[in-house]
């Protein structure tokens, strides 16, 4: 059996000392995230990245840099590889609906994160949040988008 870490993407939104987490409802618990989710096929990082903010808060968003790349195990015996961007808020579409889990959007200060830490979702919520305050922050152009059409290594 081929072991396949799920890849997914996460955005670290600041404005004005606060930064943009979702509440979502997960196996009867409200925990708190950033806009994050899965990477669908032929997408790049950075269109994964803007799509699943705006569907998960109803902000349009630019990445503007790469905060890290992570891994982490879930309790369920799942890998996660998850592609962290720095992004800047654009607009709020207040009135779209939020995808499910999702109950609602939220800002919050660092110190309201540390406090709540019992409700992260994981532990990458915090360590991406500190990661963006110590000033990780790399450059986009890391990233390449999907090259199609190549031919499959022999």
């Amino acid at each position: 059996m081929r072991w396949t870490p799920h890849a997914t993407v996460a955005c670290v939104i600041e404005r004005d000392g606060e930064f943009l987490l979702v509440e979502e409802q997960i196996k009867g618990q409200l925990l708190l995230n950033q806009p994050a989710g899965h990477l669908e096929p032929d997408e790049s990082l950075i269109t994964a990245a803007r799509r699943e903010t705006l569907e998960e808060t109803g902000w349009e968003v630019e990445p503007t840099s790469v905060l890290g790349i992570y891994t982490y195990r879930a309790p369920n015996g799942v890998t996660y590889l998850r592609t962290c961007f720095v992004a800047q808020p654009l607009r709020h579409h207040p009135q779209r609906a939020l995808d499910p889990p999702v109950k609602r959007a939220l800002w919050l200060t660092p110190d309201a994160i540390r406090q709540a830490e019992p409700r992260l979702r994981s532990p990458l919520v915090l360590q991406s949040i500190e990661d963006f305050l110590a000033g990780r922050h790399y450059p986009l152009s890391l990233f390449r988008d999907p090259i199609r059409g190549a031919s499959p290594v022999r």
